[in-house]
Order: structure tokens, then sequence, then C-alpha cells
């Protein structure tokens, strides 16, 4: 046995039956994973004593160099432990914590008569910060009610009581509009501190409380017969009813709880956090980890909540979450809601982290278009079973008359995108009047079958603008007539011809998908783009025989005149309403007698 392999038996047998975290080492003495167990000995000794069937798996053992671990007294522990190792070493074949866009916080100034604003840069010696919020409308929200009810300059000029003495400065428009209170000539001076606690108290969520003591100060001022006053405070009262309107999702007596999102794509793993404070969401975050190995949603989320938790500084004891996690502080009260606010919070909280995720992606395509295509064509690979992922995708179409000028055409799709240079049409042959199914199944043996004389590649997927009609045509074309395998679908119409939903197998069965996906959005594009192009074979194919039934047969009217004579009239029956003049002004005094008077004769107009 190698001397690595001895070194690793030995390790293995000295670790104990403990919960505890390990460490594996690469040859250069990097950390490459770090993970938690509630028995180390048994979790360690599974990485080599059983075949992986992951390749992720099978590849870190590969690597692994030299084993350590730490023993705890609990698995709670342990978990804890691991989530410090992997922020700090960040192990390569552990998840990746991404941080994405940065969120807003309020900021209130550390100056004699303080600013309140929005935003994103921290600088806690500055002033103090409240955040971040994963909405930015309600920080907008927050703002604007604060400037509504209370006079707070928004100027960045600094302003201090000396300044003020010494009538260094005026005040602006803002102070006219009645905007601020005028605090650079020293009004409003004794009240701004009041008003800077009560905006501080509404930032922090204290919304029922500021609206009680406004009312009791209405009264008091009602009582003292200063009703101007009052009224003046009865707005402000309505303007704090329309902000909670907006803002509140539970009641008043509401405890403070953290909600957890939880929403996965690939990869790609998001959580988001909402801490509600008496009834008020004041904040809110999502992060985004990357899957290394085969890491479980609950595991996961577990490691999301302690992150942003620790972020966010919350000390709150019940917490809603989608799905249980594999471990929580035993202190926290964690359940999962089905009904009431709480259960409008956890619909709140899983839309937030779905928008995410949506804005992640939609930011990824952009720098990467081939990505989008291959993340739709994954999601149609898995909705459907398909042995391999549908990069080369034909869609067949038939269009005729009454059986007249039958023809058909193959849109083929690349990546999921439309690839007209390798566009076929396909004149019927064989097949007499209106048979769409003979039509084609002779349309699709001849496609493959020039593909094989060619030694060409097959689609990976074939799609019929139909439904199980056209899908037995192709299987009979595709698998009995040329002993292929290859993947079936067909799209189903509903009433007004549109896109409805994807049949496949045989017996055929429906899959649906929401129409507002990727999916959905591609396939209707290919329906939609193969009848297109199937459409305009056959009307060009029927112009042209309409033309060549009443030109074509005239004498001196070859494919020259045929076109002056198409091009400058527009069609047929416009040139046989050409008088004599017209006709030999465009085609000369001999030909052009002789074209009308065969139009005249022979065209009945």
């Amino acid at each position: 046995m190698a001397t690595k392999d001895n070194h690793i038996a030995l390790l293995l047998k000295r670790i104990p039956e403990s919960p505890g975290v390990y460490q594996y080492f690469d040859k250069d003495g990097q950390i490459i994973y770090v993970g938690k167990a509630k028995n180390l000995h048994r979790r360690v000794n599974s990485y080599f004593n059983k075949d992986h069937q992951s390749s992720k798996t099978r590849q870190l053992v590969a690597h692994i160099a030299d084993i350590r671990y730490v023993v705890v007294d609990t698995e709670q522990d342990a978990f804890l432990l691991e989530n410090n190792l992997i922020k700090q070493y960040q192990p390569h074949y552990n998840i990746l914590l991404k941080d994405g866009k940065s969120y807003p916080s309020i900021c209130i100034t550390r100056e004699p008569y303080p600013r309140i604003f929005k935003t994103r840069t921290i600088n806690k010696k500055s002033g103090e910060y409240y955040g971040p919020y994963s909405f930015g409308y309600t920080v907008d929200l927050v703002l604007e009610l604060i400037h509504k009810l209370y006079p707070i300059r928004t100027c960045a000029i600094p302003i201090s009581s000396d300044s003020i003495e010494k009538k260094k400065m005026r005040v602006c428009l803002k102070y006219h509009l009645k905007n601020c209170c005028g605090i650079c000539e020293g009004m409003g001076k004794d009240e701004y501190a009041q008003w800077i606690e009560q905006a501080r108290k509404l930032i922090k969520g204290d919304a029922h409380e500021i609206g009680r003591q406004l009312e009791q100060e209405m009264r008091m001022k009602s009582e003292e017969l200063k009703f101007e006053e009052a009224a003046d405070i009865k707005r402000k009262i309505e303007l704090l009813e329309q902000f909670k309107s907006k803002t509140i999702i539970t009641n008043s007596s509401a405890k403070d709880v953290d909600v957890f999102g939880y929403d996965e794509q690939d990869d790609k793993v998001y959580i988001s956090m909402l801490h509600v404070h008496k009834g008020c969401i004041v904040q809110g975050q999502t992060i985004e980890y990357r899957r290394k190995m085969e890491e479980e949603k609950e595991e996961l989320l577990a490691m999301g909540m302690i992150e942003l938790r620790e972020r966010l500084e919350s000390r709150t004891q019940d917490v809603i979450v989608p799905f249980i996690p594999e471990v929580f502080d035993d202190s926290l009260h964690v359940f999962i809601a089905v009904n009431g606010d709480k259960k409008k919070l956890l619909d709140l909280a899983m839309q937030n982290v779905r928008q995410y995720k949506m804005d992640r992606l939609k930011q990824d395509d952009k720098l990467n278009p081939e990505q989008r295509g291959v993340r739709i064509l994954t999601e149609l690979q898995q909705m459907m079973g398909l042995p391999t992922l549908p990069k080369w995708i034909d869609c067949f179409d038939n269009s005729n008359i009454q059986g007249e000028n039958a023809v058909a055409g193959c849109v083929v799709y690349r990546m999921g995108k439309a690839s007209k240079s390798d566009y076929k049409r396909f004149e019927i042959k064989t097949v007499e009047g209106p048979d769409d199914y003979a039509s084609m199944r002779e349309v699709v043996r001849r496609r493959y079958q020039h593909l094989i004389d060619e030694g060409g590649q097959m689609p990976d997927l074939i799609i019929a603008d139909g439904g199980l009609g056209q899908m037995h045509a192709i299987r009979e074309a595709v698998e009995d007539q040329l002993g292929l395998n290859i993947p079936i679908a067909g799209l189903k119409k509903n009433d007004k011809h549109r896109t409805q939903t994807l049949l496949y197998g045989f017996p055929p069965k429906e899959i649906s998908m929401p129409v507002t996906s990727e999916v959905f959005r591609l396939l209707t594009n290919i329906q939609d783009e193969v009848h297109r192009f199937a459409i305009s074979y056959h009307k060009k194919k029927r112009s042209k025989a309409q033309i060549h039934s009443q030109l074509d047969d005239l004498q001196g009217v070859g494919e020259i005149t045929k076109h002056k004579l198409i091009t400058h009239f527009g069609s047929v029956k416009r040139a046989g309403r050409a008088s004599k003049e017209e006709m030999i002004e465009l085609l000369g005094k001999h030909r052009g007698s002789i074209v009308y008077e065969q139009l005249q004769a022979k065209i009945s107009l």
C-alpha cells in the first residue's frame, strides 16, 4: 500500500465516535473540505469505505492527503464551527458564499443637526445605519414619511450652533416650500432632536407607538382649543396610517420574527431573510450559495439562517421557514407557517427570494448569453426526461389548401436559438390529396434519409406542430422506416390555435408548464416559426402556380418579360387591365401588342 494510503488508514482508525468537525487537506497542506458529523468516525470512514456515485466526491477523496478533526459537545456546536471554518478558509469543495448586490440602508448622520438619507455605503464613524432593506421601495416609503412628518434638513452643508449664531447661512427654497424647518437660521432648533428621535423610532418599526403619541398630542391641542395645530397633527396621523397600510404585514401585537425564503437553480442556492419588528419589515437581505458537492437543502438553509442572522444582528427567537433546517439553536422557535399573517410573511419571503433569483439569472444571461440557452434546455430536458440535452431540435409543419400546392417546412433550433441557415423546405411529391399524416411521413423520411446518406448527426429532439396523429406519423417514418431512435414530441394547441401543452411519449403524456416560463416561450416561438415558415413557402408556391397558369402559356413571354409585367403591374389581373399603350411603353411595340392581345383573349377579368 502506498505511503499516503498508510497514513490515511492510520488516521481513520484513530478518529473518535464523537460529534465534531473534520478537515481534509491536499498534498500542499491546503484545506480542501470542511464537514461536520454526529459521529466523526463513521462519517469520515464512509468517504473511504464505499464507492461514490458522485464524480465530485470521488475527485475530493482522490485529493485527500491528510485529515484533522475537532471534537465538540453537540451537533449544534459542530454546525457552528463548520460554518465558521468554511467562511474563514473557503475550501475548494465546500459551498461558496457569494455576496450579491449591496442593499440600501438608512443613515442618521452624527452631526449637531443630523440628516437622514438612503445609502449603500456604510461608515459607522459618520452615522447610525439601519437595514439593510431588500425592498428598495420600503426605504423610499420610510424616508418619504419622515420628511413629510418632520421638517428635517436634507442639505449636506455643515451646520453647527456656532454657524447659526454667526448667521453664516440663509434659508433656501425648501424652507419656503415648508419641507425644512430652516435650522440653518436657528428655526426649529429646540424641536430638532425630538424629531430625529421620533424618526429613529419610525425606522426601527415603532409606527404604532408614534401613532399613539400623535393621537394624544392631537387631543391635548383640541382641549387647548388649538385647532389649527390639532388639524396639522391629524394630517400626520393620516400620513402614518397610509404608510402602515403599505408596509404592515402582521397586526400590532405580533412578536418579532425572522422569516426565511429558499430557492435554487442548478448549483446555485438563494436564501432570503426578512426581519419583522412590531408588524413592520425593518430589515431584509438575500444571499447566494454555490454548491460544490451534494449538500442537502436542509443543510444549506441552516447555514443561510446563521449567516443572515449574524449579518442583520438578529436576536429574535421566532423563526418562520419553508421547511425545517438540518440543525438550529434549541432556543429558537422554528416552525412552518400554514395560514394567517405568518403564512403571508412566508409567501413574501419566498416571493422576495424568487425575484432575487430571477434578477441574478437575467444578469448572468447578459454576461453569458449561451448560459441562458443551456439553462432553458436543461429545464426542458428535465421536464421531459430526455436522455440528452436537446441542443438540436427539429420541428415540422405541413401547409396546403385541399391538397393543392402541398408543402412542408422544417425549422432547426440549436442551443435554443433559430438556425435559419439549416431550415429545410419540402415539396410533397408522393402524396395526392389533403393527407397531412402521409405528407408528414414523406418529409420526415426524406429529411433523415438524406442525413443518413451523408453520415450526418441526428437531432436530439423532433417536435410536430400538431398532436398525437402527427407524432405517430413521425414515429412511423423515424423508427419503423429508418430504424432511428430520436425522442418525438408534439405541441397541442387550444381553441384559439395557440400553444397549450407539450405532448411526449407513446402513449403521450401532457406536460403542462406556466405560460410565463422560459420553456413555454421557447416552444411557442418554435411553433410560431415553423408555421410561418411553412405558410410562407406555401404562399410562394401557390403564387408561382397562379402566375404560371396565366402568363407562362402566353407566346412571347419569357422570364424577363414575366418579371417586367409582375414588377410593373404587381399582379396578372392588373396587367390584364392595362391599356395597349401602357403595355407597348413597357415591352416595346411588337412584344407589347402581342402580350396585350393574348391577355385580352385568354385572361378573364
